[in-house]
């Protein structure tokens, strides 16, 4: 019985993972992080103003920019630029906009922007606009967009 006891105990402990095997939890990642917000600034009665960031997925999974908000506007959408047979053409993602995991993703004029539709006001440069970003995984982020001259095309270093 002592001999079937210890071979049952040397058999379960086989079986048992040993410490340097046992499951890890996954190392902690970076959080999805935003750099350069940034609008253009509008004149009274401007229809839409464009707003520029950039948007790095330091995390291990896939996570989508589902949707922005912000009380300056009556709407923010997220949109691309096409080159449609030399023609530029501009659509909204109403799926958002994907961020797969360890990626950047920069939102430009030119290429991937936000659209302000139908601002409270006008946006004078030197003005800061708070905002929400909303993530399919990293949830809500409050963001702050620094308004530039109408001119600008690219962040200030």
């Amino acid at each position: 019985m002592k001999r079937s006891l210890a071979s049952l105990m040397l058999l379960l402990s086989a079986c048992q993972p040993s410490p340097n095997e046992t499951e890890q939890p996954a190392p902690p990642s970076a959080a999805v992080t935003v750099a350069g917000p940034w609008l253009r600034a509008t004149p009274p009665g401007a229809p839409v103003a464009g707003g520029f960031l950039t948007l790095h997925n330091g995390t291990l999974a896939d996570d989508r920019l589902l949707a922005v908000e912000s009380a300056v506007a009556q709407r923010v959408e997220i949109h691309e630029m096409r080159d449609e047979g030399g023609v530029a053409r501009m659509r909204e993602l109403v799926d958002g906009l994907p961020l797969p995991a360890g990626t950047t993703a920069e939102l430009k004029p030119g290429g991937h922007h936000l659209m302000f539709i139908q601002p409270m006001r006008a946006l004078p440069a030197g003005e800061q606009v708070d905002a929400t970003l909303v993530f399919e995984r990293a949830g809500r982020m409050p963001v702050v967009f620094e308004v530039r001259p109408l001119g600008a095309a690219a962040p200030h270093h």
